[in-house]
């Protein structure tokens, strides 16, 4: 019989605040209007002619930085422009969005548009609710990829909730790689349902990844042969409680989720116990 983690919890909130820049540690996140938590890739950056502006596209944007004070009500943006100059500005989050479109506009130099949505902008529209990714899958990326820290991990692959086992638990019953595996069906039209404290989710889907974990957070280096290496070793440490027929290939890490319209205003907290 298979040993399952005595107590997986909640232990990192991971919020984007601006879609593709850096994200800040918190303690506890609402749940916003469509799923999502609030102010989770609360700001999105746009061409003129509504061209997405992100890290999948437009590789500059990997050495913006984006810092935040612990109320979120502002962001300080700063980055090198060609000529080494360094733009900084401090803005009011998330309503300046026309400041911040001067800012980004001069660091593309394009003219570029700031948009703010309370329900976020997220990566899959069909499941916008967080990302779900365990500790010990992150750690195995890091020991396929020697280079990588477990924080740099964190930076590429921009999940939204991280989940371990209680630090009470034994040994033996620790929450393993690829534990969040658990949390999507064998059929993309079934849902796994679940809690983490008071709310409730739904699991759907492994989630695919873009060419953004394969490029260094800070400068856009990027580590050659990333995609083929990793599909190699994620194939390779399969784990029996996956539901293999949802991989038409293996660069998928975490897990996609929605959550019922009856959760919105609901809190998570780190400690939150999650149960099947």
């Amino acid at each position: 019989m298979e040993i399952l983690p005595a107590k997986p919890r909640l232990t990192r909130i991971q919020l984007h605040p601006i879609k593709s820049l850096d994200p800040i540690e918190v303690p506890e996140a609402r749940i916003g209007p469509n799923g999502g938590l609030e102010f989770d890739r609360a700001w999105a950056l746009y061409t003129l002619d509504g061209r997405w502006v992100n890290a999948k596209r437009t590789p500059a944007i990997h050495r913006i930085r984006a810092a935040y004070p612990p109320d979120l009500k502002s962001v300080t943006l700063s980055a090198a422009g060609d000529s080494r100059k360094m733009f900084t500005a401090t803005l009011a989050f998330p309503g300046d969005t026309e400041r911040a479109a001067d800012w980004f506009s001069a660091y593309f130099e394009q003219q570029i548009i700031v948009r703010y949505a309370r329900e976020g902008f997220p990566d899959d529209g069909l499941a916008p609710g967080p990302t779900i990714i365990s500790t010990a899958s992150l750690q195995a990326v890091c020991e396929w990829f020697p280079e990588l820290s477990l924080g740099e991990a964190r930076l590429r692959f921009r999940a939204t909730l991280e989940i371990d086992a209680d630090g009470s638990a034994a040994a033996h019953n620790e929450v393993p790689a690829f534990w969040e595996d658990r949390l999507f069906g064998e059929d993309e039209r079934s849902v796994v349902r679940f809690r983490i404290g008071d709310v409730a989710f739904e699991g759907s889907n492994p989630c695919a990844r873009c060419p953004v974990p394969s490029r260094d957070p800070h400068t856009g280096e990027i580590i050659p042969d990333f995609t083929r290496r990793f599909c190699d070793k994620r194939r390779a440490t399969f784990p029996p409680w996956s539901a293999e027929v949802r991989f038409d290939h293996y660069f998928r890490l975490a897990v996609n989720t929605r959550v019922p319209s009856t959760e919105s205003g609901k809190v998570l907290r780190l400690g939150d116990a999650l149960s099947l």
